[in-house]
């Protein structure tokens, strides 16, 4: 019996994940969490065997919440569940070391065969997701998304600042200095050619790094 994590913020979609997967043989849910800093916290305590991890959370998020668990727990597998459907998060996320990334419509016959790929030691994307990164030759992002040339750090921190963080408060939640954010910031700035938080935000909409309803 392989014991898993469900985290999700939103408790309908963390329910009903954890419903579909009482489907499943040989599965158990032992614990869930609504937060990055909570997966970390409840992986330490029960060492799941599987993570499903959201990425848009509050605080660290699920990418930072992936790259801290397996930096530590190298032998959990983790599958993101995500409502993020681009090429840009699947490879920054399997880049921190997940073994799976499917969207939040897919089915509970998807989701037993992510999980099946999963566990004989393969790695899962779902279908439409496999199918754009293929067309876009596997890069980081596709070639109307300059998204692609930010490091995995300088797409979090975009996030976390689009999304209504000051400098401060993002230095907090990553546990490093103001100054370095603020670096980070204006390497963003660079890459991206913007020239203000408010510029960010708008490219950050346009090419799907943060949902229009969760600008703030």
């Amino acid at each position: 019996m392989k014991s898993v994590l469900v985290v999700d913020d939103h408790d309908l979609i963390r329910l009903g994940i954890c419903r579909m997967l009482t489907e499943v043989d040989g599965i158990t849910v032992t614990a869930q969490a609504s937060s990055g800093e909570e997966a970390i916290e409840k992986v330490r305590e029960v060492q799941p065997d599987i993570v499903f991890m959201d990425i848009r959370m509050p605080g660290i998020g699920g990418l930072e919440a992936t790259h801290r668990i397996l930096s530590h727990y190298p032998d959990t597998k983790v599958i993101v569940v995500s409502a993020f459907n681009d090429d840009v998060h699947p490879v920054a996320l399997l880049k921190a070391g997940a073994s799976a990334y499917i969207t939040k419509n897919a089915n509970s016959a998807e989701v037993k065969t992510a999980l099946e790929k999963v566990l004989s030691g393969g790695v899962y994307i779902s279908p439409e997701l496999a199918q754009m990164m293929a067309m876009n030759g596997i890069k980081p992002a596709s070639d109307n998304s300059p998204l692609g040339c930010l490091s995995q750090r300088e797409l979090q921190i975009a996030a976390l600042i689009t999304s209504g963080n000051r400098a401060k408060d993002v230095a907090e939640t990553l546990n490093i200095s103001p100054k370095t954010i603020n670096t980070y910031k204006y390497r963003i700035y660079e890459k991206l050619g913007v020239t203000n938080d408010v510029e960010l935000t708008l490219a950050a909409v346009k090419y799907g790094l943060v949902d229009p309803s969760e600008v703030i």
